[in-house]
């Protein structure tokens, strides 16, 4: 099963450091039976997306609670064994768990397939999109707005091999 787990770059940096995406419980988002019915399409490559998507708005919290961090949106694509990711039926229609998934473990940076992150355009989209986080979900349309503006910024693929060249820093 796929699944997207968010980080910020220096999370990556911590993961690529130690092999691991967290000693777990980790959250991700995936395709869950939620996230079809709300997403409305059979189409996984759509559905993949719509997780994957769920997954930057989680980095973006993330970044919100660290304003240390680059304000570049990680996400981790990761396979992992099915029934290793759970959804939790309490919270399977709550609008902000939409593809939300918890694994037990934590997860060998090993087995990721791919990293999305943002360009370095996005940067200030996405650091008053972490800004305005806090009054967008208090319902202040205009933050909202703000919010959306970093989801105009697709995230950029990278392969595995090149998560050295995300996290050190370049002479």
């Amino acid at each position: 099963m796929r699944v997207y787990v968010p980080l910020t770059l220096p999370g990556l940096a911590e993961a690529y450091k130690t092999g691991e995406l967290g000693a777990g419980p980790l959250v991700a988002y995936a395709v869950t039976p939620a996230l079809r019915e709300w997403y409305l399409s059979d189409d996984i490559e759509e559905l993949e997306y719509a997780a994957l998507n769920r997954a930057a708005l989680a980095s973006l919290r993330l970044l919100a609670a660290d304003g240390a961090a680059a304000r570049r949106r990680v996400v981790v694509a990761v396979d992992v064994p099915d029934g290793a990711a759970v959804a939790d039926p309490d919270r399977g229609l709550d609008p902000a768990a939409l593809g939300e998934v918890r694994i037990a473990k934590g997860v060998a940076l090993a087995k990721a397939a791919a990293v999305h992150v943002d360009s370095g355009d996005a940067e200030a989209d996405v650091a008053a999109a972490a800004e305005a986080l806090a009054a967008a979900d208090g319902g202040d349309d205009d933050a909202q707005f703000v919010v959306d503006g970093a989801e105009d910024h697709e995230l950029l693929w990278y392969a595995t091999q090149e998560i050295p060249n995300l996290v050190e820093p370049t002479g």
